[in-house]
């Protein structure tokens, strides 16, 4: 028994009081529209308003009172709202039916009045008139179940009509009123005519009009007529094909038995239609066929109105109902049990799986947080045997069928296990009774759940399809939390601004809809920081992504359609003033994206004329030109000249030795035959390529006039530039730019280049900050070794050249070095590397100087022993000491200046001890270095190699030198104080010496010394491009000779270290100049402690 039945007239007094219960006493009388459903009452109760009060009231079981206990909740539509009088007065009502189980629902007994007044109306033949009725805008009416009262009703929409009269936009439209008065533009005669006979069928009282206004009474089937031929009507929605007049079927009154075993009454229409329309005459809808029309009856349609306005019946009711047909109206059927057989019903059935949520506070059930859950999602199974669809746990035999016969089912087990298991496969689980205690009770006694409420995604992403295609159905509400609308399309639309940068709007679509997508990705970054941290190849391509849009609610899309614009745009998405513009230097990337939208032909186009630069074809070199320039050469100078026409800056950082001087020089020539070299260009370059370039300026290009403002008199030449001397190139040095600021800015020049460009690294140096005040019509950068040390490097290089192409030197660190360097993000490792590759022009020797000898690299180790040794670990101890001490104090960052000092007093010590130049130092006897220099020299020469040697200290130079004396060996040096570098050279070159000592700062570059054909690196330096720079003295253009390279190293001291850090330091430069590299450089605490090691006890 519910809490319903088992409710008393005690209970009534006990929930609302006897002063309020003897009130509802006056009021029984008022009562009507009474009915109960479950534990619920409702009713409708006159009161002192015209308009009777809704009521309603509900009996609860009331947790935490004695077993048994009920509560009653209440709610009415007068002033006090429940608990009040008109509540007392319905239950009081139906306690007293209640005592008369088979006594039927006022609303029936309602219907049998009205019935009968109806049929005797007919009988007295009583005569009715019926009053006649009366593009880019219009109005159009839906036909649609009514939500004001009666089965269907009538709403007003405001279209608007192309061309070919197809509804592009629409709009509910309710001023009837109004426009009867004042018709709108877009109500025409037709429209007024309808629109008086729908307002003639409006609810007396207060009523809403964008509600729609009903479709009944004795003008029914007029309006239908004129809605109809008006050609303006649709069923449904305005989606579906406009109505058109259909003949009348014929209709058959009779009677279906529902779900629920009760009879509700039926029209039967042939040919079949959808819908019916209890109108007078009845009308059908055959939504297949886009029409509609009468039915046809063969009893009076009064009648046949009325008895489709019956609720579904009870026993007893059918039996008042069959009583009074049968009195009244015998030619219509009476709502009887049919006396046909079951019918037979099995085969194999259609699993139905339905999905629901429920508000819960208490979950105690597999994974689930038993506080804090607050909605809980679960399934429910059901199989479909032809017309019947059962739960799994109904065991009932026979079924109602649609038609009202009666089925008996025999049910397939073995599929039905099979269903259970598929689904315990996908992870559900039956939910014990009083597991999950939701706002409504508990769950229905056959309810599934999954493990967690994180599992559900993937259900509904993956399962559910393959459920699908496996002949299930499945079936949720539109707004189930875990459904996900899939995104048909991504778009980017790019719109150029008139400052020269690229506006991005990327976006998706969904339906025909277009929706902003940055906004959605925000909300997936927040909490999925793999995204943005370089870890797009830790989500896997089919991974389900959930977008959530605040009108829409969940999109889904597929992780591999989003990642590449992601991979692309990295940089973008992590900016928090979300300012998304790129500039037109950028648009490669978005190219590759290849995504549907606008300005993507424009895009493609600026595209193309960047990629032009990495496959460009060679030219010809210019008239004049006095060498042979190598393919590789030819396509440098074609690269050059595009970056020209194109208004581009660019960095050419062949490797040295690979002719990037001669390559410049002859796109200076041709610039100057073109007629575009009509003011001079300017080079600013290391003090000890002066020289070079003049000499190479001679022998190549004579034709052009070149100017040194170089030196004590170049006062007189700049003078001279200002006499309009005719001049092509202009030479300065990276030391003088602040002191000659004033006179270089005066200028505009035709071209800025940079030889060795990398020197200007330091953005905040002076030098630096005068470069950036020149005034260029082109910019151009020449180094061998673009990024030594770490990518701050690089920004300041593109500083220079491309100003705001890669930000602000804080938005640079935080977006590309720090995730880079420190973080290890390949993503935007390679997207960084990918925008820079077409202002890059980078060829290695192994790629195109294939003609050169092969150079072989040997490190040479060498134990420290005795006092060597012993001087190595006393400086170590003692300076690990006061390194730990100072980083202790100060901290890492503020303690650069003793940790150096550190270290260069024990690279100093496995040089050579006297370098220290400490009393102990000095007594030591051991040169482990030296010696092995000493050793291998002779060897060397008497092979008839030719040897350079290089340090870092000149003060090491020097000993050297002491001991080639000692040893009748003829040497020449390089270093700093070296005034006339070219005597040095020509001896060399010449080979009056065999031994060449040189400094790696002063001799590094702007050198061609291919008569050596061994290199010493007497000690090993932190940065390996200077190495490299230094090798390639010898091993470059001209080299005729296989090259050898001889690191020497002291074993297990800082100088191994060293050799470790300059491999990490050259993938650095690799993997952003080249696309393959996967290590990357990080220099911070841990390594100090590692250089300050102990000596290993092997290293004896």
């Amino acid at each position: 028994m519910n809490l319903l039945e088992a409710f008393t007239q005690d209970d009534l007094i006990a929930a609302l009081g006897v002063e309020t219960v003897a009130k509802g006493l006056g009021y029984v009388s008022r009562v009507s529209a009474l009915s109960a459903e479950g534990d619920t009452v409702s009713a409708l109760v006159k009161g002192r308003q015209r308009t009777p009060y809704t009521v309603e009231a509900e009996v609860e079981e009331a947790f935490g009172l004695e077993d048994g206990a009920s509560i009653l909740t209440s709610s009415c539509t007068c002033p006090m709202g429940y608990g009040c009088k008109h509540v007392a007065a319905m239950m009081l009502v139906w306690l007293h039916q209640r005592r008369r189980p088979d006594r039927p629902r006022e609303q029936v007994l309602a219907w049998v009045k009205g019935f009968r007044e109806t049929a005797a109306s007919l009988a007295k033949d009583e005569t009715r008139k019926r009053k006649p009725a009366s593009v880019a805008y219009a109005l159009r009416y839906v036909i649609e179940p009514s939500q004001c009262g009666g089965d269907f009703g009538v709403t007003c929409h405001k279209v608007r009509l192309d061309q070919h009269g197809d509804i592009r936009q629409r709009e509910p439209w309710s001023n009837i009123e109004r426009a009867l008065q004042t018709p709108p533009a877009f109500v025409d005669e037709t429209d007024l005519d309808l629109l008086r006979l729908l307002w003639a069928h409006r609810p007396r009282g207060h009523f809403d009009t964008d509600d729609g206004l009903p479709l009944e009474g004795r003008h029914s089937d007029e309006l239908m007529r004129r809605l109809i031929s008006s050609g303006r009507a649709h069923f449904g929605s305005l989606a579906g094909r406009v109505l058109g007049l259909g003949e009348a079927r014929s209709g058959t009154p009779d009677w279906t038995i529902t779900s629920e075993g009760l009879r509700a009454p039926v029209l039967r229409v042939e040919p079949s239609a959808d819908r019916v329309l209890p109108l007078l005459p009845p009308w059908y809808i055959d939504t297949a066929k886009a029409e509609c029309g009468p039915i046809t009856l063969e009893v009076p349609p009064e009648l046949v109105q009325r008895l489709l306005w019956l609720p579904p019946l009870s026993q007893a009711e059918s039996e008042l109902v069959a009583e009074t047909l049968a009195e009244v109206a015998p030619s219509l059927p009476a709502p009887t049990q049919r006396g046909e057989p079951p019918v037979e019903l099995g085969g194999t059935p259609v699993p139905v799986l339905r999905l629901e949520t429920r508000p819960t506070y208490h979950a105690r059930f597999r994974q689930y947080a038993p506080h804090g859950t607050y909605q809980f999602d679960f399934a429910l199974v059901a199989f479909r045997y032809g017309t019947v669809t059962v739960d799994a746990g109904d065991a009932r035999l026979f079924h109602p069928l649609p038609d009202g016969r009666s089925a008996r089912l025999t049910r397939d087990q073995e599929a039905e296990r099979a269903a259970a298991q598929r689904l315990a496969a996908a992870g559900f689980a039956r939910i014990p009774p009083g597991a999950v205690q939701t706002s409504f009770g508990s769950l229905p006694a056959d309810a599934l759940g999954l493990a967690s409420e994180a599992a559900w995604p993937d259900f509904m992403a993956e399962t559910v399809p393959a459920l699908r295609a496996e002949g299930w159905e499945v079936a949720f509400p539109t707004d189930f939390r875990h459904h996900a609308i899939d995104i048909d399309h991504l778009m980017l639309d790019i719109d150029e601004h008139e400052d020269g940068w690229l506006g991005l709007s990327p976006g998706i679509e969904i339906d025909g809809k277009a929706l902003p997508l940055a906004p959605l990705l925000a909300g997936l970054f927040a909490h999925d920081p793999r995204w943005l941290s370089g870890r797009l190849d830790d989500i896997d391509d089919h991974e389900a992504v959930i977008l959530e849009d605040e009108t829409l609610g969940r999109l889904r899309i597929g992780a591999a359609r989003i990642k590449p614009l992601v991979r692309a745009l990295v940089d973008l998405f992590d900016r928090p003033d979300h300012d998304w513009r790129l500039s037109r230097l950028d648009a490669t990337r978005l190219a590759d994206l290849d995504l549907p939208g606008r300005g993507r032909e424009q895009v493609a186009a600026i595209a193309a004329r960047l990629r032009d630069a990495e496959g460009i074809r060679a030219v010809a070199a210019p008239a004049g030109f006095r060498a042979e320039l190598r393919p590789y050469q030819l396509e440098g100078l074609a690269w050059l000249q595009h970056l020209v026409r194109h208004d581009l800056a660019g960095i050419l950082a062949d490797d040295m030795g690979l002719g990037k001087t001669a390559q410049t020089l002859a796109h200076l020539l041709t610039e100057k035959q073109a007629g575009r070299l009509d003011r001079p260009a300017l080079v600013v370059l290391p003090t000890s390529l002066v020289f070079n370039w003049q000499a190479e300026a001679e022998r190549f290009a004579p034709d052009l006039e070149v100017l040194n403002l170089h030196g004590t008199e170049r006062q007189a030449r700049f003078d001279e530039l200002d006499a309009g001397k005719k001049v092509d190139i202009a030479l300065t040095t990276y030391p003088l730019l602040w002191r000659d600021a004033e006179l270089l800015q005066a200028r505009e020049w035709s071209l800025l280049i940079l030889d060795e460009a990398q020197t200007v690294k330091n953005a905040a140096s002076k030098g630096a900050q005068v470069i950036r005040q020149l005034k260029a019509r082109h910019r151009l950068g020449l180094t061998g070794t673009p990024l030594e040390n770490h990518l701050g490097e690089l920004w300041a290089q593109f500083d220079f050249l491309l100003p705001g192409f890669l930000g602000s030197h804080k938005d640079f660190t935080a977006t590309w070095r720090t995730p880079i360097e420190k973080h290890g993000d390949t993503v935007r490792r390679d997207l960084l590397a990918a925008r820079l590759r077409p202002f890059i022009l980078r060829r290695r020797k192994e790629d195109v100087a294939t003609e050169l000898p092969p150079k072989t690299v040997i490190v040479r180790s060498v134990g420290l022993e005795g006092g060597q040794r012993d001087l190595y670990e006393t400086v170590r101890a003692a300076m690990d000491e006061k390194v730990r001490a100072e980083i202790a104090g100060k901290g890492f960052a503020r303690s650069q200046i003793v940790i150096l000092d550190a270290l260069l007093k024990l690279r100093q010590v496995c040089c050579d001890p006297r370098l220290l130049k400490s009393p102990a130092a000095l007594r030591v006897k051991e040169r482990a270095k030296l010696d092995l220099l000493m050793d291998m020299l002779p060897e060397l020469i008497d092979e008839g190699r030719r040897i350079l040697v290089f340090s870092q200290f000149t003060t090491m130079l020097g000993l050297i030198a002491g001991e080639l004396d000692k040893a009748k060996i003829g040497w020449v040096a390089l270093t700093g104080d070296t005034r006339d570098r070219r005597v040095p050279v020509e001896d060399f070159q010449k080979g009056r010496v065999p031994v060449f000592l040189i400094s790696l700062k002063a001799g590094g570059v702007g050198l061609n010394l291919t008569a050596a054909d061994t290199v010493i690196h007497y000690d090993p330096w932190w940065n390996p491009a200077a190495e490299n720079q230094a090798t390639d003295r010898a091993h470059r253009i001209g080299q005729d000779k296989p090259v050898f390279v001889f690191k020497l190293v002291c074993a297990g001291s800082i100088e191994e270290k060293i050799l470790a850090l300059q491999e990490r330091k050259a993938a650095l430069a690799e993997s952003v100049l080249s696309e393959d590299a996967d290590a990357l450089a990080k220099f911070g605490e841990a390594d100090i402690a590692a250089l300050l090691a102990p000596l290993p006890a092997d290293a004896r």
